[in-house]
């Protein structure tokens, strides 16, 4: 069995959210993004879904096409 995130359950602090829009700006990926907060992938989106805070990147070229 999985084992629980430290911050299950726990509310959210101006901190946390802070730590994600950071976090979010610098393109981490979703679940490095609930490891370093120490909460699920689901509480992760959830969260940015509430604050409108797009976790796709944005250092992806379209279609992925390659530069040359």
């Amino acid at each position: 069995m999985a084992k629980t995130p430290k911050n299950h359950g726990k509310s959210w602090s101006n901190q946390d959210v802070s730590k994600l829009e950071k976090l979010v700006k610098g393109n981490t990926p979703t679940g490095l993004l609930a490891y370093e907060l120490g909460r699920t992938e689901e509480a992760i989106r959830a969260k940015a879904s509430e604050l409108e805070i797009s976790l796709k990147p944005t250092n992806q070229s379209p279609y992925n096409r390659l530069k040359g």
